[in-house]
């Protein structure tokens, strides 16, 4: 199937005071709310909301209200709910707003991608864009679709705006400190990113409260193609920054596997609220427990590099934790590793390991701490000795801003691709060939339903 890559549109904005407007659909996952963290220029105050009645979207537009009425810097969304059995129907009827949100319930969403983008509506939309094999055609085709239209199809790649993912990148690219990039090995991968996440926990300072559906692997999907699709996404921008990847010459996939988590069922009811599984879960249930498919792994070949995602959840954090990450690439003259352990207090930090050829203090020193573009970037960086050929890049607190911070910097960025009419030229192939990546994933190892 052959796939308009050019990403062109008209530009969404007729003047410094045009007002786009949001349609959030379907909404069953935080992160719809998130995008409505804080208020923008560009986009109206009055979103359009078209759902099926549940506790999905009364969580949701409880969200909402608890950011219009904090004391810090309150917004003022206003929503115009319409919550029929026919809601997709009527919102391509109405068509009431030019950016449709997407973030809920996986099972239908690429379907509703492509119903949208048909329409001749913007979207964005929450990873994963699909989680069946069988629907990455459907994708492509949405993709071709949207440039037909002149609208832009984009996914919310949070973790892009990470302060120490952007530096290990940043590094990756100083050839007098990393070298470059080593080829590796099935057994041993040039990349490896590691995640671990948690069923329980804090969101905007309140414990999270998780839909039913969301251990459900038919609704929410499996790890391989769920968290996966970030790590993947990281591998992509970070090895070959703002390179097309064909994801039908440059992706290998060489294994994958996948395992499951035991709720029990107090946790289940903790997290949910709800106080027995639902009937859609009972294939999963042993013993009282319910197995969720919430973990996964896969190593695989992306052009020349090898490289290894892993993803794991549990069911909470230990106290004063929270959702941890690492990840090291392999250069000829030093590996940049990112680690959120105890050691780091479970922030993110990122130390660059000599691999002994030769001595690159200086050089890394100059690349931080000196006058160049990193400092530039981030005012303020420092290095810090942490053993023998090893350093540690210090990054003051004002830059780590937060997972829930990171979904404006996406928001405003696809403004600005709004404003230009167009993405950048890598970004739809490169969707492709990571959303290509984590459905074979599933195939190898054998969840495809």
């Amino acid at each position: 199937m052959s796939v308009n890559f050019s990403g062109c549109q008209k530009s969404a904005f007729t003047g410094d005071d045009a007002k786009l407007k949001l349609i959030t659909l379907d909404p069953g996952h935080f992160h719809a709310a998130l995008v409505q963290k804080q208020m923008y220029r560009q986009i109206s105050p009055n979103v359009s909301l078209y759902a099926p009645e549940g506790p999905d979207i009364e969580d949701h537009l409880g969200r909402i209200e608890g950011f219009n009425t904090r004391s810090d810097n309150p917004t003022s969304w206003v929503s115009s709910i319409y919550t029929g059995d026919d809601f997709l129907d009527r919102m391509l009827m109405d068509e009431p707003g030019s950016i449709v949100v997407l973030a809920g319930n996986n099972s239908a969403k690429t379907d509703y991608i492509y119903a949208a983008i048909k329409a001749g509506m913007n979207v964005l939309a929450d990873k994963p864009m699909v989680i069946f094999p069988e629907k990455f055609d459907l994708l492509v085709k949405s993709f071709e679709k949207a440039g037909k239209n002149d609208v832009l199809l984009y996914d919310i790649m949070t973790e892009r705006h990470e302060v120490t993912t952007i530096l290990q990148k940043e590094l990756s690219q100083v050839e007098g400190v990393f070298g470059t990039l080593k080829a590796g090995t099935p057994e041993n991968p040039a990349v490896t990113k590691e995640s671990v996440h948690h069923f329980f926990k804090y969101v905007s300072g309140n414990p999270i409260k998780r839909p039913g559906w969301f251990f459900d692997p038919a609704q929410r999907g499996e790890a391989l193609t769920d968290v996966s699709t970030h790590l993947v996404d990281l591998i992509q921008w970070e090895c070959y920054p703002e390179q097309i990847i064909d994801y039908k010459n440059d992706i290998e996939m060489h294994d994958a596997r996948r395992w499951t988590t035991q709720i029990t069922p107090g946790q289940f009811s903790r997290v949910t609220g709800l106080s027995s599984y639902p009937e859609y879960l009972a294939p999963y249930v042993d013993g009282g427990s319910l197995n969720v498919f919430s973990n996964g792994e896969m190593v695989y070949r992306i052009k020349d590099t090898w490289a290894k995602v892993s993803v794991l959840w549990e069911f909470q954090a230990p106290e004063g934790t929270g959702d941890t990450h690492y990840s090291i690439m392999q250069g000829t003259k030093s590996n940049l590793i990112i680690r959120q352990g105890p050691e780091e207090n479970y922030k993110p930090t990122l130390y660059v390991e000599s691999g002994g050829g030769e001595n690159i203090e200086k050089q890394l020193r100059n690349a931080v701490a000196g006058n160049g573009r990193l400092q530039k970037m981030y005012p303020g960086l420092e290095i810090e000795k942490a053993g023998e050929k090893i350093w540690k890049v210090v990054i003051p607190d004002k830059y780590r801003v937060g997972h829930e911070a990171h979904f404006i910097q996406v928001t405003e960025k696809y403004l600005g691709y709004l404003k230009d009419g167009k993405l950048p030229a890598w970004e739809i192939p490169n969707m492709l060939a990571k959303y290509y990546t984590t459905t074979e994933a599933l195939k190898k190892a054998g969840g495809s339903r």
